[in-house]
């Protein structure tokens, strides 16, 4: 009977047991013990990125995540030469953006996918990398960068309703591959409206440094006071904006300001007019959903998602919603 008794009280124990380390287990993090090296774009601080970084790093801890973090100051050359400085630590995974376009990318992502590194693009989309490593992880998280810009410069021309010849101010990254399919986009949109364009490249030097625009936009002003409407194809430099038209002298609202993605800044410079309208690509997303799409490859064997952040227009009427959580970095 004691053994009886025994066995019982033994199986009972051992059962508990077995629970107790599901239960514990079922609390372990799906990303626990997996190692993401992300490029969040731009520079440590930097406006635009800082988003992408802080959905990424809430990714990272939700999910357990090692998250390790790069800076390439815009520069494509920086960010190939990221790659390669990830792919060396071989971690399970790495995050991009696509700016340096499919033909710089494709041998370095080969090889990194050839030795089990799950890759995966945020904010400008390498369609041929997609389709080449889709089943192993490699999706896309962000907006069709033509799509967005045509919209946004449709969108802009019906509200400040120019009239054929007015004189538009484009600023873009046309030399980019699939990032300047954004400026061309604009430049459709304009030229098909019979605007006067004046386009103007973002130099490397201001694409790294926004504060080095001030010269361009006070002296492009001065000369072309007629300047009805001003579209900025870059999220950091449209968050510089109020700063560039102050030092321009330029009232609020004198000038229609369209430009990309919401941030602290850009949310101010939209609340004391300055800027009129805003195509939101929700970069939160972009970093959380990259870091995401690692895990789920990684732990799941899920293939690359294509999720389209596109959040829409945001102007002066529904700011007030979004401000407080663009003013801590959520938006």
């Amino acid at each position: 009977m004691r053994t009886r008794y025994g066995l019982l009280f033994f199986a009972a124990l051992l059962l508990t047991m077995l629970v107790a380390n599901h239960a514990e287990a079922q609390k372990t993090p799906s990303g626990k013990g997996v190692t993401i090296w992300f490029d969040t774009g731009g520079s440590v601080g930097g406006p635009y990125n800082t988003i992408v970084q802080n959905g990424a790093q809430a990714a990272a801890d939700d999910l357990g995540v090692t998250l390790r973090l790069l800076y390439s100051d815009w520069s494509p050359e920086k960010m190939i030469s990221n790659f390669k400085q990830a792919m060396a630590a071989k971690p399970d995974g790495i995050v991009v953006m696509g700016h340096p376009g499919d033909d710089a990318y494709e041998p370095f992502i080969n090889e990194a996918v050839s030795e089990g590194i799950i890759v995966t693009s945020v904010d400008t989309k390498l369609s041929k990398m997609v389709a080449t490593h889709k089943t192993k992880g490699f999706g896309y998280v962000g907006t069709d960068n033509y799509a967005q810009g045509k919209a946004l410069a449709e969108e802009a021309l019906k509200r400040a309703q120019l009239e054929p010849g007015d004189q538009v101010f484009v600023w873009g990254l046309k030399r980019l591959q699939e990032r300047g399919r954004r400026a061309q986009a604009i430049l459709d949109v304009m030229e098909a409206a019979g605007m006067k364009v004046d386009y103007y490249e973002i130099s490397p030097e201001v694409d790294k440094d926004t504060s080095m625009g001030v010269p361009l936009v006070t002296g492009y002003l001065s000369s072309n006071p007629n300047c009805k409407m001003m579209i900025v194809d870059h999220g950091a430099l449209t968050s510089q904006m109020e700063n560039f038209l102050r030092a321009a002298a330029v009232e609020p609202g004198k000038i229609f300001v369209a430009g990309f993605s919401l941030s602290p800044a850009t949310a101010s410079a939209i609340e004391n007019g300055y800027v009129s309208l805003v195509s939101e690509a929700q970069p939160y997303l972009m970093g959380y959903l990259g870091v995401l799409q690692i895990v789920l490859t990684k732990k799941y064997g899920f293939t690359g998602l294509e999720v389209d952040t596109g959040g829409g227009m945001i102007d002066a009427e529904n700011i007030a919603q979004i401000a407080p959580l663009a003013k801590k970095g959520v938006r």
